[in-house]
């Protein structure tokens, strides 16, 4: 008897690390690049909602969004993004480069909010393993949320300190985000 609840408990156990291992394969950060441009600096992407892809790109399309952002500056070394960029600055290019991929105006109520941020690399953070960590000059995060469910989240290095390369990296998370109507997945 010992010997059945055990077999039915170690079943149970595999089935359930099976599930948990699948889950996570799914949900993790693909790690292949579906463009060019994401080969450039370092990119992650993730697929969080593929049911809302459609409606989210459509209403970026149709110039119908809502944009939230933020600098995080370095702590342990003297930071100098900021005399290079400001949220104001980031805001400006990121809307000119969504410029070129409106098609109309829309009044629909449901809008695509754009939450990002970019993060200056701190390289005198003692916590960062090994000089690969040093070699870029920051990253964006990008965050496409459609009724309150988060849809696509990319990341991707900026290489220059004086941010220079960040209106190419903005294009490339757009040009990703588009992409995706036409992306199987």
């Amino acid at each position: 008897m010992n010997k059945i609840i055990y077999a039915l408990l170690l079943l149970l156990i595999t089935f359930f690390i099976y599930g948990v291992v699948t889950k996570q394969s799914n949900d993790q950060i693909k790690k292949e690049k579906r463009l060019p441009c994401q080969k450039k600096t370092v990119t992650f992407e993730k697929i969080s909602n593929k049911h809302l892809i459609e409606k989210a790109v459509k209403a970026l399309e149709n110039n119908n969004y809502i944009i939230k952002s933020r600098i995080e500056q370095a702590i342990y070394m003297k930071s100098t993004i900021l005399n290079h960029i400001d949220t104001k600055k980031a805001d400006k290019i990121l809307i000119d480069t969504i410029n070129r991929y409106v098609n109309k105006e829309s009044l629909s109520k449901e809008k695509l909010l754009i939450d990002y941020y970019i993060l200056e690399n701190d390289k005198e953070d003692k916590g960062k393993k090994g000089t690969n960590c040093k070699l870029y000059a920051g990253y964006l995060v990008f965050e496409f949320k459609f009724n309150n469910k988060l849809i696509y989240k990319i990341q991707t290095d900026f290489m220059k300190n004086d941010a220079s390369d960040i209106p190419e990296r903005i294009d490339c998370v757009i040009k990703s985000f588009t992409s995706l109507l036409h992306h199987s997945y």
